[in-house]
């Protein structure tokens, strides 16, 4: 069985990203387009995705960033909304009513989650079942950038990151150009949309103290999908010229009714029906974080301490049905050194990862299970006299795991990658990456097997190709990526299962299995007045030997594009819109059932009178009928569908002190 990234069946792939790049690469002539932009430059792009900060322009992967300015301009309201509109991320809706939706970095269909990291302030906060990250339960007022790595982060955050990684840091995280500020803001719109967020920030001397609040309550699109969502967070820290440390807060909750799926008859008949109007949900989130960081001569130092509660509970007629708390630990140790080797500059990272997760079931039928993680990690970069940029990194984790009703795993897996970038001028130049990622089966995955089966570790062979250009008034990012994927993990219907009472359906290696695709991400200062920015993402995940060679994976879609624009038409006013396409996706293994394209349009409007902005804000502007999520297939139509809302209004005002 043959994993590597340059297999025979692979090469025609890999020529077509190649040639994709040279042909990139040999645009001279490119810096003529952009003439008549020179007053218009846009800043340097810095981002933390590798631990410490670094110029994506130098980074021999993709690393894509939204600031806070992005948010506000778009009026975004969660994290995912905003990986959503503005990078054309696909997204599928969560069962709660809080504005939770699940993202898919790059194909990983109904696994996505389990294959990308999430990091908040330095700290992962992934889940070790499959309850997933609860991306909505950060307050988005507090949020100061969102950077999305592109591919294998398995080097640098270890297991279940070869999609990617997601990194937010909030303002107080960031934890610089301190000042005396404060934020409030109200909305009120439709589905019976309440909403208020309020933050500030105290500084004296050395000391700053970051407070933050949300309160949202809707009724939402369906029957029984209520909703109320509440959040806090406190941060306090000192810092002087060399070093930094603090302590900070958070805690998020929601309470929300769940209205369940509907068959493709009952979605056409009434969209916003209920199938179980009895049934409702909550989820309590808890964060507590130490961190420092110090420059000491020619090293950098950090190291992030956090701690956090996970508390759900489903009802039926307010009797709880289900109920899962989880208590999980991390410690994360980074240090880098530079120093100049005559022509040469290197810049060498080390790392020690640790985490301790824990889920209790209560109850007749309950559960106690544990995830255990440690790892190391060192990764390499030597930069030559020419700007020639080489990379090398490797990672070791041991990973225990164990539960009341499935026998104890003790796992050692490796990661390594090898990356380079070569500036070909000042403006442009080309990268590449090679290298592996892995997963295990999380807590969940491991309880629902065959009789006897024994669920193998995940690996990856990674590949990417990319170029990048950049010139006054914008930048253009072009990448070819793929994974060739052995013993995938994941959940398949069509197995016979003695275990499951349908008699099918069970967790399972998968035959081999590719992930690959083409991303062009650019953005461009058309005038001092108009940007613009487009993704574009087109992508492919196959089966590639077994029962289900050929097929498509379930719930990929093939191509995604969004656009959006930022217009300042005159003084105080301004005008953010954007377009977002997802084309079609499979549901079923047998790809017969699908979920249809399509497209949603948003646009904001807002004046700025002095300290305080008013908006008006539209989602789904052209009021189409669509869903993200469906799971079921049925005599060749799509069923288990959970619909999407409506076109909706916003009205907002922010003051800002």
């Amino acid at each position: 069985m043959k994993t590597s990234v340059f297999s025979k069946r692979g090469r025609a792939p890999v020529r077509l990203g190649v040639s994709v790049l040279a042909v990139f690469a040999a645009f001279p002539a490119l810096p003529v387009l952009a003439q008549g932009q020179s007053e218009v430059v846009l800043k340097e792009v810095v981002v933390t995705a590798t631990r410490f900060d670094a110029e994506a322009f130098t980074l021999p992967f993709g690393v894509s960033v939204i600031t806070k300015d992005d948010i506000a301009r778009a009026g975004v309201s969660t994290v995912n909304e905003a990986v959503i509109k503005l990078l054309g991320v696909p997204g599928r809706v969560d069962y709660y009513g809080g504005g939770d939706y699940g993202l898919d970095l790059r194909g990983f269909g109904s696994t996505a989650g389990s294959n990308q990291v999430v990091i908040v302030d330095g700290v992962k906060v992934n889940e070790a079942d499959l309850g997933g990250t609860r991306l909505a339960g950060i307050a988005i007022n507090s949020v100061e950038r969102i950077e999305v790595l592109r591919g294998s982060g398995s080097v640098l955050y270890g297991e279940g990151a070869t999609g990617g990684v997601i990194v937010i840091t909030t303002k107080a995280g960031r934890g610089s150009a301190r000042k005396n500020s404060a934020d409030l803001y109200a909305a009120t719109g439709s589905y019976g949309l309440n909403e208020v967020r309020a933050n500030g920030t105290l500084v004296a001397g050395g000391f700053s103290l970051d407070v933050a609040g949300n309160k949202r309550q809707a009724d939402n699109h369906r029957d029984n999908f209520k909703s109320n969502v509440e959040g806090s967070s406190a941060q306090a820290q000192w810092s002087n010229d060399w070093l930094r440390v603090g302590a900070s807060y958070a805690n998020d909750s929601l309470d929300s009714g769940l209205p369940g799926s509907l068959t493709a008859a009952q979605y056409q008949a009434n969209p916003s029906q209920t199938t179980s109007p009895n049934t409702t949900g909550s989820i309590k989130n808890t964060r507590q974080t130490l961190f420092a960081s110090a420059e000491l001569g020619a090293w950098q130092v950090g190291v992030d301490v956090g701690q956090r509660t996970k508390n759900l509970d489903s009802l039926s007629s307010g009797v709880s049905t289900y109920r899962s708390d989880v208590d999980a630990s991390t410690l994360a140790l980074r240090a880098r050194n530079e120093a100049k080797l005559g022509n040469l500059r290197n810049a060498l990272t080390l790392g020690h990862d640790q985490s301790d997760w824990k889920r209790i079931v209560p109850g007749a039928f309950g559960s106690v299970s544990q995830q255990k993680t440690s790892a190391f990690y060192a990764q390499d970069e030597v930069t030559l006299s020419g700007g020639t940029r080489v990379t090398a990194g490797y990672r070791s984790e041991n990973i225990k795991q164990s539960d009341t009703f499935t026998a104890s795993t003790n796992n050692d897996q490796t990661a390594w990658e090898l990356g380079i970038i070569q500036p070909m001028s000042d403006a442009l130049s080309i990268f590449g990456r090679v290298g592996n990622s892995f997963r295990l089966a999380n807590i969940d995955e491991l309880g629902f097997t065959t009789p006897g089966a024994v669920l193998q570790p995940q690996t990856s062979r990674d590949l990417e190709l990319g170029s990048r250009w950049k010139y006054a008034g914008g930048r253009v990012e072009l990448r070819f990526y793929r994974n060739n994927l052995t013993n995938e993990l994941g959940y398949d219907p069509t197995v016979a299962n003695a275990n499951s009472w349908s008699g099918l359906g069970a967790n399972v290696n998968f035959d081999p299995t590719r992930r690959q695709g083409l991303e062009l991400e650019t953005q461009h200062d058309l005038s001092k007045t108009l940007g613009v920015r487009v993704n574009v993402g087109v992508r492919e995940a196959k089966f590639t030997e077994g029962a289900h060679n050929g097929k498509n994976v379930p719930l990929v879609a093939g191509t995604t594009v969004a656009l959006r624009a930022d217009w300042r038409p005159a003084p105080a006013h301004s005008v953010n819109a954007g377009v977002v396409w997802v084309a079609s996706q499979h549901v079923d293994f047998n790809n017969t059932c699908t979920v249809p394209s399509y497209a949603t349009v948003d646009a904001r409007y807002a004046y700025q009178w002095r300290n305080v902005e008013l908006s008006l804000g539209l989602t789904n502007l052209l009021d189409a009928k669509y869903y993200t999520q469906a799971f079921k297939c049925t005599a060749g139509v799509t069923n288990g569908i959970y619909p999407e809302a409506g076109r909706a209004v916003t009205a907002a005002m922010r003051v800002a002190f």
